[in-house]
């Protein structure tokens, strides 16, 4: 199955994609017929195992969108798994050398590019697991490690470096932390600004990309404007928290006191 977020990329065009924090398959199905350019299962922060995230994947499979994974660190065992279960694209938090991201791309790969174990069980069935299927997965999976640490920063040009490093992804609130700064996301500091700027211009002289999450629609787009390619939309809770609480306040202004 081809990576339609590689192709997408590889025409020049930006990706809005989602955020799926709720661990319910049903969910993602509604999540996987908004728009989304690609969907990526949090299992960081979202409230999601491994039986989720395979949910997930059935929920938003008919609807054509890139199913991809936050794991929750970097480990081969899980980053194996999901990658087994189907997801075409993994981001790993808290790549802070060269070193982590060799290990993580390793983890990726099938040999001889990496050491991913050959068990492709739920992959395979769309992949058609036959001959070529290693090269394929290898060419079509995208490896992101995320960049949100001063020591990431310091280390940026040999993370990008790495061999298989198809693009990096901005953690905007551990970033912050790390830089002395308040945790949050649609960052307007100067100094932060030139930091988005120096990862966008030093993924794009490698052919790479870069990934940033956004906590509204509005920045998304100036995101996208400003050279990131993928860019992320706050996640379903919240925006499940944010439309209910813009429709019951619309309804008691509008009811004029009488609820």
């Amino acid at each position: 199955m081809a990576n339609k977020l590689k192709q997408r990329w590889a025409e020049g065009r930006g990706a809005i994609n989602g955020w799926l924090a709720i661990p319910a398959g049903f969910s993602a199905e509604v999540m996987a017929q908004a728009g989304w350019d690609s969907l990526t299962v949090d299992m960081q922060h979202g409230v999601q195992d491994y039986l989720s995230v395979l949910a997930c994947f059935q929920g938003m499979q008919p609807h054509g969108v890139t199913p991809m994974v936050r794991v929750p660190w970097n480990e081969p065992g899980i980053i194996g798994k999901v990658l087994d279960a189907g997801a075409m694209g993994v981001i790993c938090p808290m790549v802070n050398s060269r070193a982590e991201a060799e290990a993580f791309v390793s983890a990726c790969r099938y040999p001889p590019k990496g050491m991913r174990s050959f068990g492709p069980i739920r992959a395979g069935m769309y992949g058609q697991a036959g001959p070529g299927f290693t090269e394929t997965a290898n060419a079509d999976i995208i490896c992101m490690p995320m960049i949100e640490t001063r020591k990431a920063l310091d280390d940026l040009d040999a993370i990008l470096d790495v061999p298989g490093v198809d693009a990096v992804y901005i953690g905007p609130s551990d970033l912050g932390l790390s830089l002395g700064l308040p945790p949050k996301l649609d960052r307007e500091e100067p100094e932060v600004l030139a930091i988005y700027q120096r990862i966008i211009e030093a993924t794009g002289r490698r052919g790479q990309f870069a990934g940033i999450h956004c906590g509204s629609g509005a920045y998304a787009a100036r995101a996208i404007r400003m050279g990131f390619r993928l860019a992320t939309i706050m996640n379903d809770s919240g925006l499940l928290l944010t439309a209910a609480r813009a429709a019951i306040a619309t309804a008691r202004e509008e009811a004029a006191g009488k609820v």
